[in-house]
């Protein structure tokens, strides 16, 4: 993090625009990994990235503890990226990562479709319901603990270690199936 949330929290109720630019550099890069990790396509995740931050610009004014921001914008993009993937947008790019399709994908600086190994991971992720995705790429990817993964995606946290003991469960079966 670039800042820390004693800055920024500064910086917000002093200089709100200054503050929430702070905010937006420190949390831009952890927010789109996160996205695109849920999100197949850059463009995309970038959109979702976009309505999280108009989101959280607009409802700054209104919470009320500024050290629970790092969880308070996860859930905000977790819930975005959600919505998006209910979408057929969203279903036709995770028609990317069908085997004939990844194929003849290029790497891109955001993500090495070449690299087979993290295709098929990509590929087992997507497989899972949507909120099971998210509860596993926040403790994988993101190594959180289970209480936070359970604010960020509006659950406990025992459901959130369940939730992410299936999802486990069912991408080893797939990547040792050899999907």
């Amino acid at each position: 993090m670039k800042h820390s949330i004693a800055q920024i929290t500064e910086k917000l109720r002093n200089e709100p625009e200054k503050g929430f630019r702070m905010l937006v550099d420190s949390f831009m890069e952890p927010v789109y990994n996160h996205v695109r990790r849920l999100v197949v396509n850059h463009d995309d995740a970038q959109d979702v990235v976009q309505d999280t931050f108009v989101k959280v610009y607009n409802a700054l004014p209104s919470i009320r503890d500024l050290k629970t921001l790092p969880s308070w914008i996860m859930k905000i993009a977790t819930n975005e990226a959600l919505l998006f993937l209910r979408s057929e947008k969203a279903r036709t790019a995770a028609d990317m990562l069908q085997p004939e399709a990844a194929d003849s994908l290029e790497a891109d600086e955001y993500f090495d479709y070449s690299d087979l190994e993290a295709v098929k991971l990509q590929r087992a992720i997507h497989t899972l319901p949507p909120k099971q995705q998210a509860v596993f790429n926040l403790k994988y990817f993101d190594d959180l603990p289970y209480d936070e993964i359970g604010r960020i995606t509006g659950t406990t946290s025992l459901t959130a270690k369940v939730n992410y003991h299936f999802a486990k469960k069912k991408i080893t079966e797939l990547l040792s199936a050899d999907i």
